[in-house]
């Protein structure tokens, strides 16, 4: 060690805190590569993992430590300007540490809750600290616990160590200095950049498997979580990630991909705008989306999963039920999207999310307005939330009936008031409308089937113990729906109204391949008075809500929606169901064929077994590709361009 400080001179605490770090960072992904053994094997990505790991950690220590290294070259010494660097480098020094150990501790709890490591998620999450905190507090004391243990020894055993690191050290003659700092420069930057191309190192340069997670295996967490901040700054594209294509070839195959007259298009600066005209022709109805959190297809026995919705199954038998109904993307906001606005996923975060579109952006609640429907969001918790509020109200919802509008709710969670409550609130304020006379649209969303899994006990029989599980949740989120179908059935709306319930996705997606389709099919049924019992085979997706419910509901109207009213006839060939996990797009026909489009790894096909959920490489036909390719770059073509504004729909 004195010979390494001898030679590094005032670059050694710099130098020190390097060779710490990469250990951390190979110690923590040998850990999850033991962890993920199988799929590391089956990714064949041991050594891939570790190579292209430490290329990532490098670079991400030059980014740490160029602005220090540099001005340690040129501060460093025993002068008054020096002694007041070493407490910065210090400090610069000690946070270093704790950002690197906290955020490889937060790791292992991420993956098994999302199947990644952390990336924007993680921020996002952290600007909603009430929240994020009462479902930590509440689900995740043990992991708590040690993140703080961790950081509080982190930061006194960074800050001691660093008091040796800055002692005792040898500086170079004051005409070197310059030079030094010159060549740290230049080795920092080669180090960050870890590429002579025109684009420095990001984590599509070391992707290598079709697996999500073995790729984030070769990043380090503060890397991943950096690296998706700096992505947030200016939205993803799909054009900046997949294959290019013509911008009128992708408006051509997305008209033609739409069960729509050729003649109904009314506009070419709107390419997706069309007149439709409603399968019913009687007085308006109401429209109610209930929209269910994580309630995917593996919990409900009719569609073959856990026999843990009894009451969604007894939906499914009496209701209009799709068998093949995927959701869209894997949170919460990618599904609202989905419902509210019909519009497709892209690799940028839901328009329910993204400033342009919070004013003036397509939903059928702006939709509803405008021909006198009181709109309306029913929530049991906070509804800033994912900034739904903001986007809502900015987007043709009238009336927010979030947390601080219940009176005295039974029971009150992490994330808010219970799904008995939130239900209760809907009949409550269905049947003051209805005895208003006036029409109306309204989403109401669950929470309590949300990590940590609270609910009123004593309410259900658990399926398992303890009773905070995944499993309890679901079986108490099915009880209260099953409790407000059977009041709904008695009202004064029940006749009037169209409802449909459906999953916003499902509870986790995880798996080795590029797209689990098995984790985006979710239950979806369409009830109401007049609503006939019938199963419906045909491959649906989360965008033919809207168009459809408005169908039901007697509501003509021009829009820019791209999804199948479902009351017409469906081509087999116009069948699809489109899915975005991350940046991945995944395209499925109703044969089961596969399109995955991945950034910077192009288009890869593959055959779809909906017993073994397994995708195995398949040639497709070129149309088809062509098909998908468009629909995967149309949202963010649709969105940059403005063709989905809401001011010229009617």
């Amino acid at each position: 060690m004195n010979r390494l400080k001898a030679l590094t001179g005032p670059l050694y605490p710099v130098v020190s805190v390097t060779i710490v770090l990469l250990a951390l960072f190979s110690l923590s992904r040998l850990g999850l590569a033991l962890w993920h053994f199988d799929r590391v094997s089956d990714a064949q990505g041991w050594s891939h993992i570790f190579a292209s790991g430490l290329r990532v950690d490098i670079s991400s220590i030059c980014y740490l430590f160029i602005l220090p290294a540099f001005l340690s070259a040129l501060l460093a010494g025993e002068h008054w300007v020096g002694r007041i660097w070493s407490w910065v480098l210090r400090i610069w020094i000690t946070l270093g540490l704790w950002i690197v150990v906290y955020m490889e501790v937060a790791t292992p709890p991420f993956i098994i809750e999302y199947d990644l490591r952390p990336n924007r998620l993680f921020i996002e999450y952290l600007v909603y600290p009430k929240e994020v905190f009462g479902m930590l507090w509440s689900g995740y004391k043990l992991e708590l616990f040690i993140g703080l243990v961790v950081s509080v020894a982190t930061v006194v055993l960074g800050w001691r160590w660093s008091k040796s690191l800055v002692t005792g050290l040898r500086y170079p003659k004051w005409y070197w200095r310059p030079v030094i700092a010159v060549f740290i420069v230049a080795i920092g930057i080669l180090g960050a950049r870890s590429s002579l191309g025109h684009r420095p190192m990001n984590p599509a340069m070391v992707a290598f498997s079709g697996d999500p997670l073995m790729n984030d295996l070769s990043l380090n967490s503060s890397y991943s979580v950096i690296f998706a901040a700096k992505q947030m700054k200016s939205e993803a594209s799909a054009f900046d990630f997949y294959p290019k294509m013509d911008q009128q070839q992708v408006i051509a195959e997305v008209r033609a991909s739409m069960n729509v007259a050729s003649q109904d298009f009314v506009s070419d600066s709107k390419p997706s705008l069309v007149k439709h005209i409603a399968t019913y022709q009687g007085q308006p109805k109401n429209i109610v989306i209930l929209l269910m959190e994580s309630h995917g297809a593996r919990y409900v026995k009719s569609l073959g999963g856990l026999d843990l919705s009894p009451n969604m199954d007894k939906a499914i038998e009496e209701g209009w039920a799709f068998t093949r109904m995927y959701a869209t993307g894997t949170r919460s906001v990618r599904g609202i999207e989905a419902v509210t606005t019909g519009f497709s996923p892209t690799p940028a975060r839901s328009v329910v999310k993204l400033g342009k579109s919070q004013t003036n952006f397509f939903t059928i609640a702006g939709l509803l307005e405008n021909l006198g429907y009181h709109t309306q969001f029913i929530y049991g918790g906070e509804s800033h939330f994912d900034n739904m509020k903001s986007f809502f109200l900015g987007n043709g919802f009238t009336d927010m009936q979030d947390f601080a509008t219940f009176s005295n709710p039974k029971f009150v969670g992490s994330w808010g008031a219970s799904d008995e409550d939130l239900f209760a609130k809907a009949d409550q304020e269905f049947s003051k409308m209805s005895n208003q006379g006036k029409p109306f649209f309204s989403l109401v969303f669950s929470s309590s089937n949300h990590s940590p899994f609270e609910f009123p006990e004593g309410s259900i029989s658990l399926y398992n113990q303890p009773s905070q599980t995944v499993e309890n949740a679901v079986k108490y989120a099915d009880y209260a729906l099953g409790q407000f179908i059977e009041k709904a059935k008695q009202s004064n709306y029940w006749d009037n109204t169209v409802f449909v319930v459906v999953a916003d996705h499902d509870a986790r997606t995880s798996g080795n391949k590029p797209i689990p389709v098995e984790y985006f099919h979710i239950p979806a049924v369409i009830f109401g008075g007049d609503i006939e019992a019938r199963k419906d085979d045909r491959l649906v997706s989360q965008i033919d809500l809207a168009p459809t419910l408005l169908s039901l509901a007697g509501i003509s109207s021009q829009n820019p929606m791209i999804g199948h009213d479902l009351t017409q006839d469906v081509p087999q060939e116009k069948q699809r169901a489109m899915m975005q996990r991350d940046k991945n797009f995944g395209w499925l026909t109703a044969d089961n064929q596969v399109v995955v489009l991945q950034p910077e790894q192009g288009i890869s096909t593959y055959l779809y077994d909906s017993e073994s959920h397994s995708l195995v490489s398949h040639d497709v036909d070129k149309a088809i590709i062509n098909r998908a390719h468009a629909n995967a770059m149309w949202g963010s073509l649709a969105f940059n361009e403005d063709f989905y504004t809401a001011k010229d729909t009617n």
